[in-house]
Formats: C-alpha cells, structure tokens, sequence
C-alpha cells in the first residue's frame, strides 16, 4: 500500500484529496515537495562540483548565489502556499472553474513578482555583491 502511494505521488496519478484517507492525501502531497527539495540540494552540490576546478573564487560565488536564490525561493514558495490553499479550498467547493480562475490568477502573479526580482536584482546587482563580501 505505502509503496503504491509512493509510485502515485512520484508520477503524478490524479487523486481526489477530497476523499479517502486523509493520511494518504497528505503523504501524496508531501512526496514531490520533498523531492524537489532534493533535487535543489543536489542542483547546488552538481554546481560546486563543476566549478570547483576554477578554484576557491569559484566556489564561493556558487555558495553566495545559491543564498540570494534562497531568497528568491522564499518569496516562490510564499506564492506557491497561498495559491495552493486557494485552489483546494475551490476543488474542496467542488468548483474547478473557480479552482482553474485562482491558478491563472497565480500565473499572472508569479510573472509579475519575476519582473519586480529580476528588475531589483539589475538595478541593485552591485549592491547585492557587496552585502554578500
């Protein structure tokens, strides 16, 4: 059973967290979090790897980069919480119109956010650098 559960949260099966277990809906939400949060790990140790032949300079750009992107996955993760509780509480409702309305409402969101970091991260990328050392 747990091991069902697993391969579904892995490949994406469509579930009805409306119904049944909620321990389950809750384990079949939580595995690709998880996994994502691996991966980002494993994203920033591939990226030592590769630059560590450049040196210590090297290595410590990649090290600083990754806590500005830690920023910047803050305030993704924030959106991505807030859209998350809307859309259930519309599929809770069963209104997936409404669900399918928040979600484009988030995509709009989310650009618009990118456009404001990635503005604030040219403008400021000097200042950025010396905060860092």
């Amino acid at each position: 059973m747990l091991w069902s559960d697993i391969k579904t949260a892995v490949a994406g099966g469509e579930y009805d967290y409306t119904e049944g277990s909620l321990p389950r809906a809750v384990l079949l939400l939580a595995i690709p979090m998880c996994l994502e949060m691996c991966m980002e790990s494993l994203f920033a140790i591939v990226d030592v790897f590769w630059v560590a032949s450049l040196g210590a300079d090297a290595i410590t750009a990649v090290g600083l980069t990754e806590s500005v992107e830690t920023l910047v996955y803050a305030v993704a993760i924030g959106i991505s919480l807030a859209v998350t509780a809307v859309v259930a509480r519309r599929i809770g409702e069963k209104n997936p119109g409404g669900a399918a309305h928040a979600a484009g409402q988030a995509i709009l969101i989310g650009m618009v956010a990118s456009a404001i970091m990635a503005t604030a991260g040219m403008i400021y990328a000097p200042e950025i650098l010396k905060v860092m050392g």
